[in-house]
């Protein structure tokens, strides 16, 4: 019933808009007649209006994957580098965490492990609103910083390299198999930064796949039962990514094309010495002011990532199209 009324609502926002054209055609035909300048410019105003809605609208073509209305998990896990990188993937949780504070989105760490000096090694977070997966899913890959590390005596130019995953927070009607037998769940306490224990009762959960290998922990909650079921939320969604992966490298490879996955896949550059950039490596868009991008000032990013993908899609059906014509 959801889906079927927010299918209703796309549909009658359409229906109004084509409305507007048919509307502003026939007053704009009357006030020629009448050559009524003021009309005519009511007219222009009107058309701009509807040619900022259309281009919303367009916008919205981006959210038309299966899960993109989801909720997401966002995983970030800090590359190779020690406390260099484990820094930068503190740097990165903050950023997100401002992103979905400008967005009005609730945020959850479900899994969180400390870096030895500084920073963390990984972290797992929950972030729900509407479009969370859809927007956040254009973060998906290797983010490279470039600055004068805060670490090194010498104060000399580093490189780090952070990994970042994003998974739509599943609902139980999807069917993704999570067989009993096919999961090994170790509990243990839950440990703070240093690696002190912070609870006397084993209430952290270690779930691992056997058949895929994949890993889940939680331990931020209370409960051993609330941090089961965390970390089944976050295994599912990996389990749905990894099949997503999957479908896409078959696709690529119908295609003769090469998909370089994992590490490989960098996608932006955050340069604070010699000089101040972020840039998009997918897109081209960058920016000079890297404070705001830090301060989660992510969207033209997002939103130019999305928009590349409304367009390569719609190549990609009509030549699929134009192939089965032929």
């Amino acid at each position: 019933m959801q889906t079927l009324a927010a299918l209703r609502e796309e549909v009658e926002l359409w229906n109004r808009l084509a409305q507007r054209v048919e509307d502003a055609k026939g007053l704009l035909e009357l006030a020629t007649e009448e050559e009524d300048s003021e009309i005519v410019a009511e007219i222009e105003q009107e058309a701009e209006a509807i040619a900022r809605e259309l281009d919303q609208q367009e916008f919205r073509l981006a959210f038309s994957g299966e899960h993109d209305r989801d909720d997401a998990i966002l995983a970030i896990h800090a590359g190779a580098g020690g406390t260099e990188a484990q820094d930068w993937a503190e740097m990165l949780l903050r950023m997100y965490l401002r992103w979905a504070e400008h967005h009005g989105y609730e945020t959850e760490i479900v899994d969180r492990t400390e870096g030895e000096e500084a920073g963390i090694k990984s972290v797992y977070v929950e972030v729900r609103g509407p479009y969370a997966y859809g927007y956040l899913k254009s973060e998906r890959g290797v983010h490279r910083l470039v600055r004068l590390s805060p670490f090194d005596a010498a104060n000399r130019r580093h490189t780090s390299f952070a990994l970042v995953e994003v998974m739509p927070i599943l609902d139980d009607d999807i069917e993704i198999e999570i067989r009993p037998e096919d999961l090994r769940i170790d509990v243990f306490r839950a440990a703070g930064a240093g690696g002190q224990n912070v609870q006397k009762n084993a209430t952290a959960v270690r779930i691992t796949h056997i058949p895929t290998g994949i890993v889940v922990t939680c331990q931020n909650e209370r409960s051993q039962l609330q941090n089961k079921q965390a970390a089944l939320r976050v295994l599912r969604g990996k389990l749905y990514e990894l099949e997503r992966q999957k479908r896409e490298a078959e696709a690529a490879a119908l295609k003769g094309e090469h998909v370089e996955a994992g590490w490989g896949n960098q996608i932006r550059s955050y340069v604070l010495h010699p000089y101040q950039m972020v840039k998009d490596l997918r897109t081209g868009v960058e920016t000079g002011n890297v404070q705001a991008v830090l301060d989660g000032e992510l969207d033209p990013f997002m939103e130019a990532w999305l928009k590349s993908q409304v367009g390569s899609n719609g190549h990609r059906a009509g030549q699929a199209s134009r192939e089965k014509q032929n």
